[in-house]
């Protein structure tokens, strides 16, 4: 994988030595992110966050600030299967408090983009936002997503089912 950069923000796959300054982070942001999103708040967790990433079903991603280095949030391509003929994965994102408000991670999910469609050769991303997340559905409909009105899904998050919509870009769709 290599290092996506873009005019203020900078995508690099997750690393080990991201893990202080993550949780730091992620455990300052712990009422943003309840009930949205899952963010590891200690060492053991974020270990098993890292793990996840193999870079063949799922990549993890941060987003830095090329003026500062700090760190402003997440990306992940999961759930990637590559089979033809629809190959496709799963988008998630998010961002901390810190720097929340600047559009960073937007700008973040508009580089993870393409390289899903053309490093990986996705043909399509699927995101799954909760209805009340308007800041989330702002980020995909940014991209080009647009929402699958037939596909709700339940998906568990901090323990608990929550309803999330299905949005959708295809690699003829934008996405390039």
């Amino acid at each position: 994988m290599r290092l996506l950069v873009g005019a203020r923000i900078s995508l690099r796959p997750v690393a080990a030595e991201d893990g202080e300054e993550f949780v730091a982070l992620a455990r300052a942001s712990v009422n943003m992110h309840r009930g949205l999103i899952f963010a590891p708040t200690v060492a053991e967790e974020f270990g098993e966050y890292l793990a996840r990433f193999d870079g063949v079903n799922a990549i993890g991603f941060v987003v830095r600030v090329n003026a500062t280095r700090r760190l402003a949030g997440l990306v992940n391509i999961n759930q990637i299967e590559r089979q033809a003929p629809d190959p496709r994965g799963s988008l998630g994102y998010g961002g901390f408090a810190a720097t929340s408000g600047h559009g960073y991670v937007a700008e973040a999910v508009r580089l993870a983009v393409p390289y899903a469609f053309e490093e990986l050769g996705l043909t399509r991303l699927d995101a799954y936002i909760q209805p009340a997340n308007a800041p989330s559905r702002r980020v995909v409909e940014e991209a080009g997503f647009r929402p699958v009105a037939s596909d709700r899904q339940i998906i568990r998050v901090d323990g608990e089912s929550r309803e999330h919509e299905r949005w959708t870009l295809t690699s003829g769709n934008g996405g390039k």
